[in-house]
C-alpha cells in the first residue's frame, strides 16, 4: 500500500517536510564544517607563526597584535562550532520526530496486516479458492474473482513490503541519530576546549596589555613612525606605476599617465579578470593577514590609526609570492624599505607582490595563473616574513579581500 494512502493529508505534508529538511541543510552543514577546519588551520598557522616569532621578536606590540589575531580567530571558531551544534540539535529534533511518525505508521501497518492475514487465513484452502471460483454464475464472474484473488495476493505481498521499508527506515533514522548526537558531543567537547585556550590567551593579552598602557606614549610613536615608512612604501609604488603606465601608453601612442590604453586582446584579459572577483587564490599558499586595507584604528594603541594601501600577509620563512592571475610582469623595481616589488598587468588591472628578496621572473615575461614569482623576504631582527600584496586598476586602490577567495 502507498504512503500517501496510509496519511492524512495534514501527516503527508509533515513527513515530506522533515523529507525535505536534510536536504535544504545539506550546504550548510558542509559549508559550517569547510570553515571549521579553515579556522583550526588558521590558529594553528597563527600559533605556529607565534611560536617562532617569539624566538626572536622581543616587541610587546607585535606580541599583543598577534595574540589580538589568535583570540579574534578563536572566537570565530566558536561561533561557527555554535552553529554546528545548533544544526545539529534541530536535525536532532526534526529526525526524533520522523521517528515517531514512523513507530506510528508501523504499527498502523503490522495492525492491518495482522488483520489480513487473519481473515487470509480463515479461507486459505485451496478448495476454499477453487469453490469460490466454481461458485461463479458465469465465466465472467469467475474471470473478475480470479481478478480479485490476484490482486489480495499482490496486496498481502505489499503490505509485508512496506513493512520492510519502513523497519529499515526507521532502523537507519536511529543510527542516523546516534551518529547526530556523537557528532554534537564531540562539537561541545572541541568548544569546552576551545574556550579554555582562549581564556589562556585573553588573560595573557591583558598581561601585556598592562605593559603596553605604561608606556603607551612611546608605543604610539613607534607605530606612526613605522606608518611613516608604509606611507612612503606605498607613495613609491603608486609612482612606479603612473611612471609605467605612462612608458607603455606612449609606446602605444597614447598621453593618458593615469589609465593604460588597451588593445582589444588587453580588454578581453581585463574582461576575465573582473569576471573571477571573489575567486581569485591567495598570493601565498598559506599565511594569515596581519593587516588589513585602508584607515583602521591600531589593533592595540586604539587611539592611532593605521593605512595601508594593500594587505600584509605573514607567512613562512623561504615561501614565495605566486601570481593571482595570468598576465604580464610590467615592473620589476625595488622598492626603498621594503626589497623588491613585482607588479603583473591584467588588462588594465594590476597585482602587486612587494617584499621579494629574490625575484624570478622579469620585466615583459607571460605569467600564468599560480606561477611562483619571487621568493619573500625574511625581516633578519622580527624573523617575520611578510608579503605586501596590493591590487589596481589603473591608478585606483583595490581592497584585494574582495578579490581574493575567503581572504
Amino acid at each position: 500500500m502507498k504512503l500517501q494512502k496510509l496519511l492524512p493529508p495534514v501527516l503527508l505534508f509533515i513527513f515530506l517536510f522533515f523529507a525535505v529538511v536534510p536536504a535544504f541543510s545539506q550546504s550548510t552543514r558542509e559549508d559550517l564544517e569547510q570553515r571549521r577546519i579553515e579556522l583550526r588551520e588558521e590558529i594553528k598557522r597563527i600559533n605556529s607563526l607565534r611560536t617562532t616569532n617569539k624566538q626572536r621578536e622581543k616587541s610587546v606590540l607585535t606580541e599583543v597584535e598577534d595574540l589580538n589575531r589568535q583570540i579574534r580567530t578563536t572566537e570565530n571558531l566558536l561561533k561557527v562550532t555554535n552553529q554546528q551544534a545548533n544544526l545539529i540539535t534541530r536535525d536532532i529534533n526534526s529526525n526524533t520526530n520522523k521517528i515517531q511518525q514512523l513507530r506510528k505508521e508501523l504499527e498502523k501497518l503490522k495492525e492491518d496486516y495482522g488483520e489480513m492475514i487473519g481473515k487470509s487465513y480463515k479461507s486459505k484452502s485451496q478448495q476454499s479458492r477453487i469453490m469460490f471460483l466454481l461458485s461463479s454464475q458465469s465465466f465472467l464472474q469467475a474471470y473478475k474473482r480470479l481478478q480479485y484473488m490476484k490482486q489480495y495476493a499482490n496486496y498481502r505481498k505489499n503490505q509485508g513490503d512496506e513493512i520492510q521499508e519502513r523497519t529499515k527506515e526507521l532502523q537507519s533514522l536511529n543510527s542516523s541519530l546516534i551518529a547526530q548526537k556523537k557528532q554534537k558531543e564531540r562539537l561541545i567537547a572541541e568548544n569546552r576546549e576551545t574556550r579554555a585556550q582562549l581564556e589562556r590567551n585573553r588573560q595573557s593579552q591583558q598581561s601585556l596589555i598592562k605593559t603596553i598602557r605604561q608606556k603607551e606614549g612611546q608605543f604610539a610613536s613607534e607605530i606612526r613612525k613605522k606608518q611613516q615608512e608604509l606611507t612612503a612604501i606605498d607613495k613609491k609604488i603608486d609612482e612606479i606605476i603612473r611612471a609605467s603606465i605612462a612608458r607603455e601608453n606612449k609606446e602605444s601612442g597614447s598621453t593618458s599617465r593615469d589609465t593604460y590604453a588597451l588593445t582589444p586582446e588587453a580588454k578581453a584579459l581585463a574582461a576575465n579578470f573582473a569576471s573571477n572577483k571573489g575567486k581569485l587564490p591567495w598570493p601565498v599558499r598559506s599565511g594569515v593577514v596581519v593587516r588589513r586595507f585602508g584607515s583602521q584604528p591600531h589593533p592595540v594603541v586604539r587611539t592611532v590609526t593605521i593605512e595601508s594601501n594593500g594587505v600584509h600577509i605573514e607567512t613562512d620563512e623561504g615561501s614565495t609570492a605566486r601570481a593571482v592571475f595570468g598576465g604580464t610582469v610590467s615592473e620589476v623595481q625595488a622598492v626603498p624599505g621594503s626589497n623588491k616589488a613585482v607588479m603583473v598587468r591584467h588588462g588594465d588591472y594590476l597585482s602587486v607582490y612587494n617584499n621579494l628578496g629574490k625575484v624570478y621572473v622579469k620585466r615583459g615575461d607571460k605569467v600564468s595563473l599560480g606561477q611562483d614569482l619571487g621568493e619573500i623576504s625574511t625581516n633578519s631582527s622580527s624573523g617575520k616574513t611578510t608579503l605586501y600584496f596590493l591590487m589596481y586598476r589603473n591608478m585606483d586602490k583595490m581592497d584585494p579581500a574582495d578579490w581574493i577567495l575567503r581572504m
